[in-house]
């Protein structure tokens, strides 16, 4: 079968049954053609994105610029290594530490990825230029996080699905609980070889939890006094989805290392990116830390392409101006709801928490209602579903879908 073959939802999705591992479990829906806020399956059947690639296609689907971008770079050079300079690179790096405000950037391709190179960053400079004892660094993480799954990331996640039967797990972690500077506090002062903070400003994974205001300014001061690195995971929550550049903005925090990745791209390109000052990002040196593809000439360019679309579309305020609307609209719905219990997040990344059990098929069957209804959205840990346009949504646009989600959860009121 040629793959420009034309085949039906349910031929594609035996396919992937038969041949592909079962390592996920996607909603019954196959997806053929994206344009900004839209995706159509292969029967031509036109749904409202509300899933974004969890949150990669910010900039929609097959933005123009992006595109172009991409393939007019693709038709000259994609791939050196790093054996060898290309005309790209220097130009990207330049442009996105100008962008984000550091001296440095690490190139790579995945989230994870990203997180396995800060986590290295961060450990190397702690035994160069805080003198802990080699083998002996910490890093403090959240419970409930996610930041991918290798083998390193899942050896401090609490998703027993992520963990289970994929051990021995790596030590040098000391988990705390999230939203919770008294703990931050004490694992930093009874541990005095802790290296570096990793957090997640809002945990989206974890069912979108924003934290208390407050919380990250006063992590980040701790971090300070105690000489420790404030890792930032944007993956998600970076490139304008929350309203700001970068979700640590709302409380006017700059990390020790920034973690990006997904929409750094537009979803177009495996791109992600470690930043950091000078002071840490020298004690990496030749064949220490690389990827074959990281930091290649159609990812530099892709990624440039994309950057210049949040900032010139102004994608950041109309995150924040939709998700005030969004989350004020499914509010009024709330209080005479039975089925959903509270909105919570902030610019457009939002969820709502239904009111069942973890392990009831609630969520899931109302997100397979919500296809029926033209809009896609994914449950995450049992009775939560996460909502995440497009940042390039119009108010109409999102009106119209606030409205295809309340009619679909009336649908299960008790």
């Amino acid at each position: 079968m040629s793959v420009l073959e034309k085949i039906t939802s349910q031929d594609a999705i035996d396919l992937e049954n038969k041949y592909g591992a079962h390592n996920y479990h996607p909603l019954p829906v196959v997806l053929s053609k994206g344009e900004g806020v839209y995706v159509w399956d292969v029967e031509g059947k036109k749904y409202f994105d509300f899933l974004s690639a969890y949150s990669a296609v910010n900039q929609g689907h097959c933005h123009p610029h992006i595109i172009n971008a991409l393939t007019e770079q693709a038709k000259t050079l994609t791939l050196t290594s790093r054996a060898f300079y290309n005309d790209v690179l220097g130009k990207y790096e330049k442009f996105a530490t100008q962008y984000f405000g550091f001296d440095k950037m690490l190139p790579m391709n995945t989230g994870a990825e990203a997180v396995e190179t800060a986590i290295k960053l961060c450990r190397k400079w702690a035994y160069e230029k805080r003198g802990i004892a080699e083998h002996e660094a910490q890093i403090i993480v959240c419970e409930n996080n996610f930041h991918g799954r290798t083998t390193t990331i899942i050896s401090f996640s609490n998703d027993e699905d992520a963990r289970k039967n994929f051990g021995p797990y790596t030590p040098g972690f000391i988990k705390i609980p999230y939203d919770n500077t008294e703990a931050l506090e004490k694992a930093l002062t009874e541990n005095a070889n802790v290296a570096g903070f990793l957090v997640e400003p809002i945990q989206g994974e974890a069912g979108v939890y924003v934290p208390t205001e407050g919380y990250l300014a006063k992590a980040k001061e701790l971090c300070e006094k105690h000489g420790v690195l404030f890792i930032a995971d944007e993956v998600q929550t970076g490139i304008a989805r929350t309203g700001k550049l970068l979700a640590v903005q709302h409380e006017n925090v700059t990390p020790d290392i920034l973690i990006l990745g997904k929409a750094l791209s537009g979803g177009v390109y495996p791109v992600s990116a470690v930043l950091a000052n000078d002071t840490i990002m020298e004690v990496i040196k030749p064949g220490q830390h690389g990827s074959t593809f990281g930091g290649n000439p159609v990812a530099g360019a892709v990624a440039v392409a994309a950057l210049e679309v949040i900032e010139e579309e102004k994608l950041a305020e109309n995150a924040e101006n939709l998700g005030k609307l969004f989350r004020g609209e499914l509010n009024k719905y709330i209080e005479t709801s039975s089925i959903v219990n509270l909105v919570r997040g902030k610019g457009l990344l939002n969820a709502i928490l239904i009111n069942d059990t973890e392990d009831s098929s609630t969520a899931w069957d109302i997100c397979v209602a919500l296809k029926e209804n033209g809009l896609l959205a994914k449950p995450t840990h049992g009775n939560i579903i996460r909502f995440a346009p497009p940042l390039v949504m119009n108010k109409e646009q999102l009106l119209e879908c606030v409205a295809i989600i309340i009619k679909t959860l009336k649908a299960f009121e008790k």
